[in-house]
């Protein structure tokens, strides 16, 4: 996938959009005068574009419910950072521990620099799902997968599933079966500690990214892929970087040793 290939000069190219620059300009200047969680959620820009970096967007109307995640904090499994069950949320209170750091919070790397990378990267993604489902999916596996510590995890997230799904070859239909069912069948097929493995990531991502491409030319769904004809790649290489050796190697086997 070239997108995924050149990662940083497409989030330099999404970066220097003028409406992103222009977001990024404002938040940099600002978020150093928030002091304290009103201080965010009362400043629709800067909250916004908080939100927007961890993919929270959609809920920018909710501020009352942040204020309160963000002034709880995470000092407990009981904070409603965790008992909302939403990784994005306890991400963002994470970044946000005003709880644990008061009024310095918005002057750490975190708020300052992590945050501006986090709303490039999903702008970038959200640009491409306008016009490439595929190559946004990739893009939000990339980012995401690293994180991952339990098939489950992946269950309780569809864009991970649905690249899970579609790199495996398993059937979406199985969605419908008891969630240990779709544990054991995927944790058969994977080792999710191979995310951490950047070279291990970015073949699966490959991977995923060649059968995507293969469902949607033939019109088929990602169910129906269980493996990789070889004929329909190229000898040497497809445009994703996959060579028939490494598609070959990867068909019927654990993907754990990938």
């Amino acid at each position: 996938m070239q997108i995924s290939n050149n990662l940083s000069k497409w989030q330099t190219l999404t970066a220097s959009q003028p409406d992103v620059k222009a977001q990024t300009a404002y938040y940099k200047a600002n978020i150093g005068s928030v002091k304290t969680p009103a201080d965010l959620v009362n400043n629709y820009r800067l909250f916004s574009y908080a939100l927007n970096a961890f993919g929270l967007g959609d809920q920018v109307y909710a501020k009352a419910l942040f204020q309160k995640v963000l002034q709880q904090g995470t000092g407990s499994t009981k904070d409603l950072a965790y008992t909302l069950n939403d990784p994005r949320i306890l991400a963002l209170a994470k970044t946000f521990n005003f709880a644990a750091n008061g009024a310095s919070t918005t002057s750490s790397t975190a708020v300052k620099t992590d945050v501006v990378s986090k709303y490039v990267e999903q702008t970038l993604e959200t640009n491409q799902g306008q016009s490439d489902q595929g190559v946004q999916l990739a893009l939000y596996f990339q980012r995401n997968a690293p994180n991952i510590t339990s098939v489950y995890n992946i269950l309780a997230d569809t864009k991970l599933l649905t690249v899970v799904q579609t790199a495996l070859g398993i059937s979406s239909l199985t969605s419908a079966e008891n969630i240990d069912t779709q544990a054991n069948l995927i944790s058969n097929k994977l080792k999710v500690a191979d995310f951490k493995d950047q070279k291990k990531l970015q073949t699966f991502i490959e991977r995923f990214s060649v059968l995507c491409d293969m469902n949607n030319q033939s019109g088929t769904s990602s169910t129906q892929s269980s493996s990789v004809p070889n004929t329909l790649i190229n000898t040497s290489s497809s445009s994703s970087g996959l060579s028939v050796d490494l598609l070959s190697s990867m068909q019927g086997v654990k993907l754990g040793g990938f």
